[in-house]
């Protein structure tokens, strides 16, 4: 899964200097202590520490969940706000959220995104806001021009990898296709109410609301009809470091990582700290920076 955090086009400022949360030992002075800390989960939870991680280091969903839980101590916000705060000063654990959650086999895998979505929807809108996008699904008879709407939210946009084993993925040039309007004929025709008939269709959508903070998710697993079972594209994948939409453009700030296959693996995250300006990597109850710069100059993307 990749984040990103949306910024206005045509507004430039100078942020001021970044404070950093890296503390200095008095006993021993040229010692470091760790600018931020892990998570120990029960079992093999690390695809909800990761994903847990990503909240915490998002600098509007950590203070509106602080200013939430005690409003909707019943809710998932008063957990999450518990597990921020003993976050901010030492190892975490992640056995209450993981309850909450209705986790029982803490040995089996499972999706990360798939829990990144149910946290938001069982944490209070006003903090989970940040999140949500909205989507208008359109459907337009080629023959009457009749149109159809379907609006709904998201908390993520999947993008499929397609046939991607032997090339380079562009996350850019997926993302375009995404929204790019199909034509659906032959056997495929949809129903036009207006024509009385299948017709040929054209597909597309429209993003009718961006969300403050787009969440994307790279769908790597795709099914071999030789094997006669899922498989994942090992390919590489180019992430740009700003995404351009419209009016607005979305800078990247978190890449949830998979490792293995569909029946098993392990999750990180390596995130960019809205404190220090530094990245991390998130390794369950490991946290260290990354040394090397994740990207190159200029607008170099992470491959």
């Amino acid at each position: 899964m990749l984040f990103v955090k949306k910024e206005c086009v045509f507004v430039s400022f100078l942020l001021p200097p970044l404070r950093s949360k890296v503390k200095v030992c008095e006993q021993e002075p040229s010692r470091l202590l760790h600018d931020y800390h892990g998570l120990n989960g029960p079992g093999l939870t690390c695809y909800l520490n990761s994903v847990l991680q990503v909240l915490f280091m998002t600098e509007d969903f950590r203070g509106s969940i602080k200013r939430c839980c005690s409003k909707a101590p019943t809710a998932i916000d008063a957990l999450l706000g518990k597990l921020f705060d003993d976050l901010e000063r030492s190892l975490a654990w992640t056995h209450c959220i993981a309850k909450k959650l209705g986790i029982t086999d803490v040995y089996e895998q499972r999706d990360a995104a798939e829990y990144f979505e149910k946290i938001l929807c069982l944490t209070s809108p006003e903090a989970s806001k940040i999140f949500k996008g909205e989507l208008n699904h359109k459907t337009t008879c080629v023959t009457c021009e009749k149109r159809n709407d379907s609006r709904g939210f998201f908390w993520i946009l999947p993008l499929a990898m397609g046939n991607s084993c032997r090339q380079t993925y562009s996350v850019t040039r997926g993302l375009k296709a995404f929204f790019k309007k199909e034509k659906v004929s032959g056997e495929n025709r949809i129903y036009c109410s207006q024509c009385d008939e299948k017709q040929v269709t054209d597909i597309d959508c429209e993003m009718t609301q961006k969300p403050g903070i787009l969440t994307l998710l790279l769908k790597r697993f795709t099914f071999d009809y030789k094997c006669q079972s899922y498989v994942k594209l090992q390919c590489e994948v180019d992430v740009p470091q700003t995404l351009h939409m419209e009016n607005c453009k979305y800078d990247l700030y978190a890449l949830v990582n998979h490792f293995g296959d569909l029946t098993g693996g392990h999750y990180t995250a390596e995130i960019k700290s809205f404190e220090t300006g530094e990245w991390y990597c998130f390794n369950d109850d490991i946290v260290e920076r990354v040394k090397q710069p994740l990207f190159g100059s200029g607008n170099t993307p992470v491959r």
